[in-house]
């Protein structure tokens, strides 16, 4: 299972992160600091897995931004590689091919997306269609709630006006 996904760039900037159990923010501060520089100052061609405590981290570098994921010691860290690779594909159907500026300045949007795809630190749907279904049916419901005029149409045809 999947303790916690960090998303942060090459100047150790943390651009999104998600934690699935209850950890104090001075805890997370201090992981976060440990974790970043620990692989921000290793090199390109080391390998993307290694020990943090009592948690496997592994990460992977896409342009500026590094994705990383931590995991129990018994789970598969190629297959975390293979979420943490599914979530990137996910971020650029999504942002047509995602960059650090991306997230930041749609940071709920990528929440969004990290939401639909993962629950409680597990995956909840593997198919890329179904995700971009849901991201695009609430994008829809958003962009209704916005307009006045078309919140009152839905309303009206609920029959709740």
């Amino acid at each position: 299972m999947i303790q916690y996904v960090l998303l942060f760039s090459r100047q150790g900037k943390v651009r999104l992160q998600k934690w699935f159990n209850a950890v104090s923010l001075k805890e997370k501060k201090k992981i976060m600091r440990e974790v970043i520089s620990t692989i921000l100052s290793r090199r390109s061609k080391m390998c993307n897995i290694l020990e943090y405590k009592d948690l496997k981290i592994v990460y992977k570098r896409y342009a500026s931004l590094y994705f990383l994921a931590a995991i129990e010691p018994g789970d598969n860290e190629l297959i975390t590689l293979e979420v943490i690779h599914r979530f990137v594909e996910l971020l650029d159907k999504y942002f047509g091919n995602v960059c650090e500026l991306d997230i930041i300045f749609n940071f709920e949007k990528a929440y969004y997306v990290l939401d639909e795809f993962m629950l409680g630190g597990c995956v909840q749907e593997t198919s890329k269609k179904q995700i971009n279904k849901a991201i695009a049916s609430a994008d829809m419901l958003q962009e209704e709630t916005e307009n006045p005029k078309a919140t009152q149409t839905l309303l009206e045809e609920m029959g709740l006006l």
